[in-house]
């Protein structure tokens, strides 16, 4: 019997950028905010594009609003989260463009509780953050973040988030 041939690459990468629309492009919240996800492999970056209308709580600082501030944390721990969740099926090609068009995809993990760390203000610019699971069962997961703007050794927010993590019958 021959080997399956793997699939071309253009392929793979067009898969996994539909599925990351698909997840993160389900949440209307996220377009209001303005958060992107940079893909690179099975690394997600989260990008919040500074818009000083929708972003900024005191115009006289200005800074960032505390409450964008831990929706742009939360929104990158659910949606990388989700996506280390879905990842085996991507590659595996059990979740297919088809599906990915149908939005056909499981449910997302839903927020147990969110804990905030505000370390300094978060300048009128774009913000950047990344999540790193601690935990993840099939019942629960336990997720860390961080926020940055210029430079990524000086965060201005940090998160802890604990999930339930979707049933995989729903």
């Amino acid at each position: 019997m021959a080997a399956r041939r793997p699939e071309p690459m253009q392929v793979v990468k067009q898969r996994r950028d539909a599925a990351l629309r698909a997840v993160a492009g389900g949440v209307p919240y996220i377009q209001f905010l303005g958060i992107a996800f940079d893909r690179r492999g099975d690394e997600l970056t989260a990008v919040l594009n500074f818009d000083a209308d929708k972003h900024i709580g005191n115009p006289l600082l200005p800074a960032i609003h505390g409450g964008v501030t831990a929706a742009f944390l939360e929104v990158t721990t659910i949606i990388s989260l989700s996506w280390s969740y879905l990842w085996q099926d991507i590659e595996s090609g059990a979740i297919t463009l088809s599906d990915l068009e149908a939005g056909r995809l499981p449910r997302l993990p839903k927020t147990i509780d969110f804990t905030v760390d505000y370390l300094r203000s978060g300048l009128p610019r774009d913000a950047y953050a990344r999540a790193r699971i601690s935990r993840a069962g099939r019942r629960y997961a336990s997720v860390q973040a961080e926020a940055w703007q210029d430079n990524r050794d000086r965060p201005f927010a940090q998160a802890t988030g604990h999930f339930v993590m979707p049933r995989t019958d729903d």
